[in-house]
C-alpha cells in the first residue's frame, strides 16, 4: 500500500488557462471554490494531501521582460489564507502550503503554522523552498538571493530555530485548571534563545501547543544540499528522479542521509511525482498523449520561458541549435537543470521535449495505469506517487472517480483514514 499527494504546481494560481476544460477561468481567478472541490475529491479518494507551491515573482528572466508571464497567465496567490478553507470543507486531508525559508522570519513561520495547525486539528503541513530567482529576493530587500547551497545552510539553522519555538511548551505545559485558576505551567514554557550564524530568536512562542506537536515539514529539493536538507528534517519529500532505477536509487540515498543524520528511513516519505494520461481504451489513452506531446513541441516559448524560471538563467539569449551549455552550476533549480540536459543535445530539442519532470510515464485506462503504479512503487521501494497533473475539474475526476478506484481495488491505497492527524496517517504505513 502506498500514499497519494497532488502538486498543485501554480498553487493558489490559473490553471488551463485558454484551454480546453479549463472552465470558466476568468471567475476562477483568486475564487477558492475550484480549490475547495478538489480537496473534497481528494479526501472522498483517499489522499494523503494536497500541496500547493508558490512564488512571489511573475517572472521576468526570459527575455528580460514580463511579456510571456502576463500572456499565459503566470500569477499565483498567497496560499496560507487558502488552508482555512480547504480546511472547513474536509476533515482528514492534509494541507500543505508553501513558505521560503529565505523570506519568512522563523518566528513568524512557527507561529502562522502553529496556529494553522489549530485550524485545521492537526492537519497542516509546510512544503519548505529556499526560493531562486534574484527577483523575488528583490521583492523582499535583498539586491539578489544568496547563492544556492548557502540557501541550504540558512535553511537548515531556519528549521532549527522554527522547531526550537514549536517547542517551547512542553506537550503538558497547558493546564486549564479553574479550580486552582492556572491556565499554564509556566515551568514548562520555555524560552529558546537561539542564536545561530543566520538566525536568532528569543521566544517563546505565544501559542499553545498545536494538534500534532509540529505540523508536517515537506520538502523537493533534488541537488546534494537539497537532499541533504530533506533527509534531516522533512516528513515527506517530492522526488522528481526519471525511471524505475532512479527512483530506487533516489530512495536508498535518501534512506542512507537519514541514517547519517540518526533518523529512521521509515520515518520520511518518499512520492514521485507523475502525470498520468488516461482514456476509456488503451488506444483514446495514447492518442491523447500524443497530442499533448505534439502541443508541448510546438510551444518553443512557452517551454524556454518555464526553463528560465527553474533556472534563473534566460533561454533566449541562447543558440537554439548549438550545444547545450553546461548550466549545471546556476543558482536555481540544479536538479531541473541537469534534467534539462539529459533530453537532447541541443537546445531547441531539449525545449521541444520540456514538460514537468515526471518520474514514470503512465499512459493507458486507470485499470492499467493502477497497474503500472503498482509495479513501479514495488520495484523502487518508495512511498507513494504526487499526481501533478493541471488543476481542472476534468483531471481532478479522472484521478479522483477514475484511477483511484482502479488502484483502490488493487489493495494499493487506502480505503479509508484511520487517524484525524495528518502526521498519523502518513507514518500509518
Amino acid at each position: 500500500m502506498f500514499h497519494m499527494g497532488w502538486f498543485l504546481g501554480m498553487g493558489f494560481g490559473v490553471y488551463g488557462w485558454n484551454q480546453p476544460w479549463s472552465g470558466n477561468v476568468a471567475s476562477d481567478i483568486a475564487n477558492p471554490q475550484l480549490f475547495v472541490d478538489m480537496a473534497t475529491s481528494l479526501e472522498r479518494a483517499g489522499f494523503d494531501y494536497m500541496m500547493l507551491e508558490d512564488s512571489s515573482v511573475i517572472p521576468d528572466i526570459y527575455g528580460g521582460s514580463l511579456e510571456h508571464s502576463l500572456k499565459v497567465g503566470v500569477v499565483r496567490h498567497d496560499p496560507m489564507p487558502l488552508v482555512p478553507l480547504l480546511a472547513a470543507a474536509t476533515s482528514k486531508l492534509g494541507i500543505v502550503a508553501t513558505a521560503a525559508t529565505t523570506f519568512y522570519p522563523p518566528f513568524l513561520a512557527a507561529r502562522l503554522m502553529n496556529t494553522l495547525d489549530h485550524i485545521t486539528k492537526g492537519r497542516v503541513g509546510v512544503n519548505l523552498v529556499t526560493a531562486s530567482p534574484h527577483a523575488a529576493a528583490q521583492n523582499y530587500g535583498l539586491d539578489k538571493h544568496v547563492e544556492h547551497d548557502l540557501r541550504y545552510e540558512m535553511a537548515d539553522e531556519w528549521v532549527q530555530v522554527v522547531k526550537a519555538l514549536w517547542d517551547s511548551w512542553e506537550p503538558d505545559a497547558l493546564i486549564m485548571d479553574e479550580e486552582r485558576g492556572i491556565f499554564a505551567d509556566h515551568n514548562k514554557v520555555h524560552r529558546v534563545d537561539f542564536e545561530g550564524q543566520f538566525y536568532k530568536s528569543r521566544g517563546p512562542l505565544n501559542t499553545v501547543p498545536s494538534p500534532q506537536g509540529r505540523p508536517i515539514i515537506c520538502q523537493a529539493g533534488g541537488s546534494a544540499a537539497g537532499r541533504n536538507f530533506g533527509a534531516k528534517h522533512a516528513d515527506t519529500i517530492i522526488a522528481a528522479v526519471v525511471g524505475v532505477e532512479e527512483m530506487k536509487a533516489y530512495r536508498d540515498d535518501i534512506s542512507e542521509r537519514m541514517i547519517s543524520f540518526g533518523r529512521k528511513p521509515t520515518d520520511v516519505k518518499v512520492l514521485f511525482l507523475i502525470s498520468p494520461i488516461m482514456g476509456d481504451t488503451e488506444g483514446e489513452a495514447q492518442a491523447k498523449a500524443d497530442r499533448m506531446a505534439a502541443a508541448q513541441a510546438a510551444n518553443l516559448e512557452g517551454n524556454l520561458a518555464a526553463m528560465s524560471y527553474f533556472t534563473s538563467m534566460d533561454f533566449s539569449k541562447f543558440d537554439l541549435d548549438a550545444p547545450m551549455p553546461d548550466l549545471s552550476k546556476n543558482n536555481g533549480h540544479q536538479s531541473t537543470m541537469n534534467d534539462y540536459a539529459k533530453s537532447g543535445p541541443t537546445l531547441r530539442e531539449i525545449a521541444s521535449k520540456h514538460r514537468t519532470v515526471e518520474s514514470i510515464p503512465l499512459v493507458g485506462t486507470p485499470e492499467s495505469v493502477s497497474v503500472q503504479m503498482g509495479e513501479a512503487m514495488e520495484y523502487a521501494g518508495g512511498d507513494g506517487f504526487l499526481i501533478g497533473s493541471p488543476v481542472t475539474r476534468k483531471s481532478i475526476t479522472e484521478v479522483c472517480d477514475g484511477l483511484a478506484p482502479a488502484l483502490r481495488r488493487r489493495g494499493l491505497i487506502r480505503s479509508s483514514y484511520s487517524y484525524d492527524h495528518f502526521r498519523d496517517n502518513l507514518l500509518e504505513f
